[in-house]
């Protein structure tokens, strides 16, 4: 229920992509929102009234249903000032020129005019038309008159041509705007940087040494931290692979390769004017093969066993200059009786701010979507239980409340 009791007004506009508004408020309203839709008369020649009645169990507003009887909340004045966020999808090149130039000729173009919220757009043209000198000039303003642009993509269009004005995926668009309604000012623009995953060690071009961390609290922490309104980088091995477009994905296999990104992204992220955020949620191997064999080691050449050596790796966590840095470990433990000393003992010895310890049952606690975390802080310890998205959103929760001067 990350948008319980969220006011969203869906206006849409002419456009064959207006099948795809169905999907998104489908999603606004699994998340707990109430949807409420404004739809042009070319709109309704490609999907019916009916059909967005009944998704958003609300009536639509249109030309013809305007009213401005008592308690109707049904005209473009009242249903701005309930709305909380206005997002059009799909919008025309037709109506981004006419908004960008303060032309309310039409119930939606009035809405849009009179509306003093959070403002979406996602445009959905022929490539020919939302490359236009004119379009594109259009947005540029709109996006200095504070509205968010959801870029459109490139695909084959309706018209079979091949290029960028397909309207953004109703998912991205849903991630955009729970954006928009739970950014906080402790959060926005804030670095963020995490890793996750578990590492991958070559042995040879077709073995490697791994683990079972499947990224999922990695990928969990992450969105919730993007949705928050941070700048989140997440350096990872796998389950980062459906994460929102405007987080910054980097795939990596080794520890190596994920040191080198980590301290890429850090001492980046240390010249801005917030303190940047560090979350170790990766699975780093302790051990990793001594030796690196080109190809593949045939059977013949190994005999009937095989004595791998291993050397102990780098320890990632202790190598990252963490000045200037809230740092943040995960520690993964199965023996409850040292656990927490194991897990303090991590706080001191790596001069972290905080240690996210995970108790785990046996190997299948990987990969699940539920997990039980304890914060353990200098002074203090704090208990988290859930879903993995909700309880990464009480985990930040926390983490701002403690470091709110940072």
């Amino acid at each position: 229920m990350l948008l319980k009791d969220k006011n969203i007004l869906v206006c849409v506009t002419g456009s064959i992509a207006v099948y795809k508004s169905l999907e998104l408020i489908r999603l606004y309203v699994k998340a707990g929102a109430n949807v409420k839709v404004l739809m042009t008369e070319a709109s309704q020649r490609f999907v019916t009234k009916l059909s967005f009645e009944a998704i958003s169990q609300n009536r639509v507003l249109d030309e013809s249903s305007e009213s401005w009887e008592k308690n109707q909340e049904l005209n473009h004045i009242d249903i701005g000032k309930w709305a909380e966020v206005l997002v059009l999808a799909p919008c025309s090149a037709n109506t981004i020129n006419k908004i960008a130039n303060g032309i309310a000729d039409n119930l939606l173009t009035q809405t849009v005019l009179a509306f003093k919220g959070k403002k979406l757009i996602s445009p959905a043209a022929n490539t020919n038309m939302i490359e236009n000198p004119v379009t594109l000039e259009s947005l540029k303003k709109l996006k200095t008159l504070d509205f968010k642009i959801i870029d459109s993509q490139i695909k084959e269009l309706a018209c079979k041509d091949v290029g960028n004005g397909a309207m953004a995926e109703p998912e991205t668009i849903f991630y955009e705007t729970a954006r928009e309604l739970l950014k906080t000012n402790y959060w926005s623009n804030r670095s963020a940087i995490l890793s996750g995953g578990g590492t991958i060690e070559k042995i040879d071009d077709v073995r490697y040494i791994s683990n079972y961390s499947s990224g999922k609290m990695a990928a969990s922490l992450a969105l919730a931290l993007y949705l928050k309104g941070a700048k989140v980088s997440i350096v990872s091995t796998r389950g980062h692979e459906n994460l929102p477009l405007g987080i910054e994905k980097i795939s990596v296999q080794s520890s190596q390769q994920m040191y080198e990104d980590l301290v890429i992204l850090t001492n980046k992220a240390k010249k801005e004017n917030k303190k940047p955020y560090l979350f170790m949620v990766a699975a780093v191997s302790d051990y990793l093969p001594e030796n690196d064999f080109l190809g593949k080691m045939k059977k013949e050449m190994i005999g009937n066993s095989w004595k791998l050596n291993l050397k102990q790796n780098m320890d990632i966590l202790n190598s990252i200059d963490k000045e200037g840095l809230i740092s943040i470990g995960f520690k993964a433990e199965m023996d409850e009786v040292v656990a927490e000393e194991n897990a303090c003992k991590m706080l001191q010895e790596k001069s972290l701010d905080g240690v996210c310890l995970n108790i785990l049952k046996d190997k299948s606690s990987f990969g699940t979507n539920d997990n039980e975390i304890e914060l353990i802080l200098k002074e203090e310890s704090f208990s988290f239980s859930g879903e993995k998205g909700e309880l990464s959103l009480q985990l930040i929760e926390k983490l701002a409340q403690k470091f709110a001067d940072e």
